[in-house]
């Protein structure tokens, strides 16, 4: 069953002639009896009244409400790749809690203030996670912390972090060894990158296990570590932004393991639609306000 067929049979419904749905499809009148009857003969159901009037038989009808929703939702998937067209689409973006918190609403308010037009949606995890949605296509696009090794992804380096260790107190020096083999470590669930941050802490320092807390949020988290409970490894400009709230302190970490970059992974831009086209032109701009915005990788 072909769409073209489809709309001369819808031509034929709404002007009930052969002759004017060919006039105004521009085509000939023998195309347009051709289709009809494969269409016929494909069903096995006489389509269309041929003695008098040309009129759609019931059978017809009925195609016809099947016809007028195949070719509208057809027409409308391939308006959603012409030109610039981003209205009534949807654009689904994936960011651990950190990035969401403090990185994201400029990004968002931006693209929103442009495109209001856009379903937006937004979906918050580990990095393991997102990854793993991005390959399922459940997210058109995530911000993750590292580069990703991944031959279909297209990788674009947008901010970079300072991770510093944070608790209750101040600090003047790293925790001795002996402090940290009964410390209590907050982090979020299997799949964060700044979690294996944590566990490189502790070998650094020579450590080979402490006791780890996972924590679903952002909030929880920096509340638990103002409450004493233990301490945690997240941005410096995270901890800043909340540090008033909070009454936390922070300690650079070393050199090797404090430095995160966030990148932001999707598919490659050949296969991009405009919604994701233009969120990453925002993104683009936001990051270069931000700081010096780093060269895309096609990886």
């Amino acid at each position: 069953m072909q769409l073209k067929s489809l709309r001369l049979l819808m031509g034929v419904a709404e002007t009930g002639s052969f002759v004017a749905t060919a006039q105004r499809l521009h085509t000939v009148q023998s195309n347009v009896t051709a289709h009809i009857k494969k269409l016929e003969e494909e069903l096995g159901v006489q389509l269309v009244h041929r003695s008098g009037q040309v009129r759609l038989t019931t059978a017809g009808m009925a195609l016809a409400e099947y016809a007028e929703r195949i070719l509208s939702a057809h027409d409308e998937a391939l308006s959603l790749f012409k030109g610039d067209r981003v209205a009534g689409s949807r654009l689904r973006i994936g960011a651990m809690e950190t990035t969401t918190a403090l990185r994201l609403p400029p990004v968002l308010a931006a693209f929103h203030g442009a495109y209001p037009e856009v379903d937006l949606q937004l979906h918050t995890g580990p990095t393991a996670s997102l990854v793993e949605r991005l390959t399922e296509g459940l997210v058109d696009g995530v911000f993750v912390a590292g580069h990703l090794d991944h031959p279909h992804y297209h990788l674009e380096k947008v901010f970079s972090e300072e991770l510093v260790l944070v608790s209750a107190n101040p600090m003047m020096a790293m925790p001795t060894t002996e402090a940290l083999l009964t410390a209590t470590f907050l982090a979020f669930r299997q799949g964060c990158s700044y979690r294996q941050r944590i566990e490189l802490l502790l070998a650094h320092c020579g450590v080979s296990a402490a006791r780890i807390f996972e924590l679903g949020s952002l909030d929880a988290m920096l509340g638990c570590v103002a409450a004493g409970m233990g301490y945690t490894v997240l941005p410096r400009a995270t901890v800043e932004a909340h540090q008033h709230r909070f009454g936390i302190h922070c300690l650079a970490l070393p050199a090797p393991i404090a430095q995160v970059d966030t990148y932001f992974a999707a598919a490659q831009p050949a296969t991009w639609t405009p919604a994701l086209a233009r969120f990453v032109d925002t993104l683009r701009q936001v990051a270069a306000s931000d700081t010096r915005r780093p060269e895309a990788e096609g990886v």
